[in-house]
């Protein structure tokens, strides 16, 4: 069996293609650092002189509340004993997460944990269950089972959740407040993978963000030009195992328990939120492009990026001008608009 997995270099499914220029004098301060399982760095201009320190404390302070595997968090006390009391920090995420499942079902779903375990993407030890196995463990994949009063969570039994699809993106957003409060001048946060864009560069130029090759994560397939907000990547090529010549990736579809196999091969997501944005970029994974395009087209409040098997790829319209391809790719791209279908503009 050939297996990979990237682990800490998750935090290359998107590379910051940001150069801050200086300002008044004014250099960035920056600091990287392990977290949630991933490398992560950050880059701020102005602000407190401690805001580097602030933001890995809080970042540090979520993944020790909401690590599914580390003994002392919420998540892993609440799978254990079916019933929990958690910190603000948890039971906010888990309430976000649980409104977002609601609006993405059934692409998105925080209890499919027991999948993933089953398929060894947690331990390493990789295998693929059988057709009954995996009839079982999807009708356990049910967050509407999860019972809330205030602060305490209640699992039914056999069910357990894993908030690693919107954990990244819920530490953006908190970040953003002790930026705020900082009076940072702008900051690039890259969260492994979740990228957060603050304020506006000293040189008064857009922030430019590579997105993965997939083929070759160290390398980028093209570069988006933005303002602000929250960018975030899931792809198969993040985790993966490969066996008897089939490659299985991380990624579940929650209504059959088994990696999603649809021609997608990545999808990143522009927005505001950073919580949304992770979610959004697994649940239109999931769903593939035909109803990832028709969601958009009904909630158009975030932006995407969909690279498929055969070289396409579609771009939503409001940041249709604002992609740039690499040279040397021959990709076919497209743009989704919002009430109409998508219209070749092959570069």
């Amino acid at each position: 069996m050939k297996k990979r997995i990237t682990g800490a270099l998750c935090a290359l499914i998107l590379i910051l293609a940001v150069i801050l220029s200086s300002c008044a004098g004014t250099e960035p301060r920056s600091a990287s650092f392990q977290s949630m399982d991933t490398l992560m760095s950050v880059k701020v201009y102005g602000g407190d002189s401690d805001l580097c320190d602030r933001l890995q404390r809080r970042i540090d302070s979520l993944d020790a509340q909401l690590n599914a595997t580390d003994e002392n968090s919420d998540v892993y006390q609440l799978n254990q004993n079916g019933k929990a009391d958690v910190s603000g920090d948890t039971a906010d995420i888990l309430t976000r997460a649980l409104r977002l499942s609601k609006e993405l079902d059934p692409a998105f779903d925080i209890t499919v944990y027991p999948a993933v375990k089953a398929w060894g993407f947690c331990s390493g030890d990789y295998r693929v269950p059988d057709d009954d196995e995996l009839k079982k463990l999807a009708a356990k994949i049910d967050d509407t089972a999860v019972k809330t009063d205030k602060n305490t969570f209640t699992l039914p039994e056999g069910v357990m959740i894993d908030l690693g699809a919107i954990a990244k993106g819920y530490a953006a957003d908190q970040c953003d407040a002790i930026l705020k409060e900082g009076h940072a001048a702008a900051a690039v946060l890259n969260l492994g993978g979740t990228i957060k864009l603050y304020g506006k560069k000293p040189d008064g130029k857009l922030f430019s963000v590579g997105v993965a090759d997939p083929d070759n994560p160290a390398g980028y397939f093209g570069y988006l030009s933005c303002e602000g907000g929250v960018m975030a990547t899931s792809g198969g090529y993040e985790r993966f195992f490969d066996l008897d010549g089939k490659r299985y990736i991380h990624i579940l579809d929650p209504a059959t328990a088994a990696p999603v196999e649809n021609g997608v091969r990545s999808v990143t997501i522009l927005c505001d939120d950073g919580s949304a944005a992770d979610a959004l970029s697994t649940a239109l994974f999931v769903m593939g492009l035909d109803k990832a395009t028709a969601y958009y087209q009904i909630h158009p409040d975030f932006d995407f990026i969909i690279l498929t098997d055969n070289d396409e790829l579609y771009i939503t319209e409001g940041i249709m001008d604002d992609f740039t391809l690499s040279d040397g790719y021959d990709f076919t791209i497209k743009s989704v608009e919002i009430a109409t279908a998508q219209t070749d503009t092959s570069r």
